[in-house]
C-alpha cells in the first residue's frame, strides 16, 4: 500500500474513522455500510479494514495515530462497499432489478469494463470469480442488454499514467478497453469506475490520431444503463455529457424481447477468434509468435506472469508461478515463462525474442 505502512493506513483510517463516528450517531444500531464511489479509495479502505482486523499491533499503531486528532476505528464497525453491481446484486437481488426495468435495453450490445482494481484484492469474497467475474453481465442482462463476449474485461486502464506518461497512456487505450470492444461488435463499453470511465472515454481522439486509428466506443456507467432502464431521461443521467457521444449507440435499443438465447454472451467459434497478443497487445507475445515455428499439430503456450507492483505479487508468488508454469506444465504445451514486475508497461526493444526449434 505505501513504502511508509502506518502513516498510509492512518490516513485512510481517518476516513474509516468519521465515517463510523458520523453514521453510529445517525443510525445507533446495526452495522453501517460506508460506499466509495472510486474503486482505488474502495480498495484502500477495504484493505486498511482488513489488515486492522487481521494484525493487532498495525491496530495499535493506526489508532494511535488518530488518537492525536481524537479519533479511534473499530475494524470492522463498518461494512465497506463499492458502488458495483455485486454490492446491488447480492444486497438487492438481479430479480428485484429486473422488477424495476420499465424502459428494457433490447438490442443495446453493451461490453462490461470491470477494470482491474475493484475485484482484487477480494478480501471477504464478494465477487464470484476476479479474473472473470459476471456480476455486472448478468445486472446488465436484468436490464435487458446483450452482453457481449468482452475477454478484456478486467484490463488495466492506464489510471494515473494519463498525468506522468502520456504516451504510455495512448499505449494502454491501444490495448485495452475501446479497440476490443469494437472488435466484438459492443455498442458501447459500460464500467463501474470513474477512472476508468475518464481514461477509455476521455482518450480516443488522441489513441486515433497517434496510431492513425479509427475507433468510437461510447463509455457510460453501468448505474447511466440501470437509470435508462428505470425510465431515466438520459439528460437526468447526465449522458450527453461524455465525449464519444453516446446517443447513436442508444439508438439501437428497441422495444421488442429477444430470444433468451440471443442474449446470452456467446464465445465465438475458436477459429474466428484472433491471436492472443492481437487481442491483448502483449509486445511478447507477438513477438514471440514471429519466432516460433510450431509443427501444425503441435500447440505451444507461453506464459507470462505479472507482479502488478504489489497487487498481486502481495499475495501471490508470483515467481513460483512462473516457474512451476516452466517446469511443471511441458507436458501440457508450455514452451515459455516469464515474470514482469508492470507487464503493462514492458516495452524494451527486442524483449524475450524466444526461438524454439
Amino acid at each position: 500500500m505505501s513504502v511508509h505502512r502506518v502513516p498510509a493506513h492512518a490516513l485512510v483510517g481517518r476516513n474509516l474513522a468519521l465515517a463510523s463516528r458520523q453514521m453510529k450517531a445517525e443510525d445507533g444500531q446495526g452495522t453501517p455500510t460506508l460506499t466509495a464511489a472510486c474503486s482505488a479509495c474502495y480498495l484502500n479502505l477495504a484493505k486498511t479494514d482488513q489488515q486492522m482486523r487481521e494484525d493487532p499491533r498495525l491496530k495499535v499503531s493506526v489508532n494511535a495515530a488518530l488518537d492525536a486528532g481524537g479519533l479511534e476505528y473499530r475494524p470492522g464497525s463498518l461494512k465497506v462497499r463499492a458502488p458495483a453491481p455485486m454490492w446491488c446484486c447480492n444486497d438487492v437481488g438481479y430479480e428485484a432489478v429486473h422488477a424495476k426495468v420499465v424502459k428494457p435495453l433490447y438490442g443495446l450490445k453493451v461490453a462490461p469494463y470491470y477494470g482491474c482494481m475493484v475485484m482484487r484484492p477480494d478480501p471477504d469474497s464478494r465477487w464470484d470469480n476476479r479474473e472473470q467475474p459476471t456480476a455486472m453481465d448478468r445486472l446488465l442482462q436484468a436490464l435487458g442488454a446483450e452482453v457481449v463476449d468482452y475477454p478484456l474485461k478486467t484490463q488495466c486502464c492506464g489510471g494515473h499514467m494519463s498525468v506522468d506518461r502520456p504516451r504510455g497512456r495512448l499505449r494502454f487505450d491501444s490495448t485495452s478497453g475501446t479497440p476490443g470492444a469494437q472488435e466484438v461488435g459492443a455498442h458501447l463499453i459500460a464500467t463501474l469506475c470513474p477512472m476508468c470511465q475518464l481514461n477509455l472515454d476521455a482518450y480516443q481522439v488522441e489513441m486515433n490520431k497517434h496510431y492513425k486509428s479509427d475507433y468510437h466506443v461510447p463509455v457510460l456507467y453501468f448505474t447511466q444503463l440501470m437509470g435508462l432502464a428505470f425510465g431515466k431521461s438520459p439528460a437526468e443521467l447526465g449522458i450527453g455529457k461524455e465525449f464519444v457521444a453516446a446517443a447513436d449507440a442508444l439508438t439501437n435499443i428497441h422495444g421488442l424481447a429477444p430470444d433468451e438465447e440471443k442474449i446470452r454472451p456467446k464465445r465465438r467459434p475458436r477459429a474466428e477468434r484472433r491471436p492472443a497478443h492481437a487481442a491483448y497487445g502483449l509486445r511478447e507475445l507477438a513477438m514471440t509468435e514471429k519466432t516460433v515455428q510450431p509443427n501444425a499439430s503441435e500447440e505451444r503456450v507461453g506464459v507470462y506472469v505479472c507482479h502488478c507492483g504489489s497487487n498481486i505479487a502481495g499475495v501471490v508468488d508470483v515467481e513460483s508461478v512462473a516457474r512451476f508454469a516452466a517446469d511443471g506444465l511441458k507436458d501440457r504445451g508450455v514452451v515459455l515463462a516469464r515474470d514482469y514486475n508492470f507487464m503493462c508497461f514492458h516495452a524494451r526493444p527486442g524483449a524475450d525474442r524466444e526461438r524454439h526449434s
